[in-house]
């Protein structure tokens, strides 16, 4: 059986997978405080920006992946109207159902959809964008996830993957100081779970950088990929394009 990683740990593939469902079973149902908590609601503007970026027109189609509780989506779903549509997908049942209920709260009723990012149940060239926000990183084979979301979009179609990255060098200290020694404990203080927010920091330093995620799009069928650097490399938007 081959080993992956979880977090700074080694692990057996098939462990990673049910490991990293049950870090998102745990953090559900606190996921969008302590979002804004952690990231001071910076989140909320780099989505934003995503979404800015993406610029999605009436009566296009969208796929969400990892789509968690569902901020991408309403936003998307505002841009793409009644005459488009927006699927609202992600792997793990209780982020999906924690996400529905939002949208539902809103108003906005969207095709929702437990789903592997890595064995997409959608035909080929059907999308006109895809998404993934802070949910490329937990996934096992990243190459295959993205050969993935390459197939389902249209030729021309936009792929927009918003993570955590390498960060500017001189942010390297205090950026390690907050996510080994601040970050697990105020998981533990709001959300009662100090390990799983430190497996959140450990994921991100096992990241691809920006240049490292560029080359895997490009080696999977994006011909086209640009990055857009967000708070100092914190985090980083990359776009590729299906051509």
């Amino acid at each position: 059986m081959s080993t992956t990683h979880f977090g700074f740990e080694s692990v057996e593939e098939q462990e990673k997978a049910r490991r990293v469902r049950g870090v998102f079973d745990a953090v559900a149902p606190r996921y969008d405080l302590m979002n804004d908590l952690m990231s001071v609601g910076l989140h909320r503007a780099w989505k934003a920006y995503t979404v800015m970026v993406a610029n999605p027109r009436p009566g296009q189609q969208v796929l969400d992946i990892a789509g968690g509780t569902g901020d991408l989506a309403l936003a998307f779903a505002k841009k793409v109207g009644p005459t488009g549509r927006v699927v609202h997908t992600d792997i793990n049942e209780a982020m999906l159902r924690t996400g529905r209920d939002r949208l539902l709260d809103a108003g906005v009723v969207l095709p929702t959809l437990v789903c592997d990012a890595e064995q997409l149940p959608f035909a080929d060239a059907q999308f006109d964008c895809v998404s993934v926000a802070f949910g490329l990183r937990n996934m096992t084979h990243k190459e295959r996830a993205l050969a993935e979301m390459c197939r389902v979009l249209k030729p021309r179609g936009k792929l927009l993957v918003l993570e955590f990255s390498k960060v500017a060098q001189p942010l390297e200290k205090l950026y390690d100081w907050y996510s080994f020694q601040v970050l697990p404990r105020l998981g533990k203080w709001v959300a009662g779970d100090e390990a799983s927010y430190r497996y959140l920091a450990e994921s991100i330093r096992m990241h691809p950088g920006q240049e490292e995620l560029k080359a895997l799009m490009q080696q999977n069928g994006f011909g086209h990929v640009d990055y857009h650097n967000l708070t100092g490399g914190i985090v980083a938007l990359h776009v590729g394009i299906k051509c």
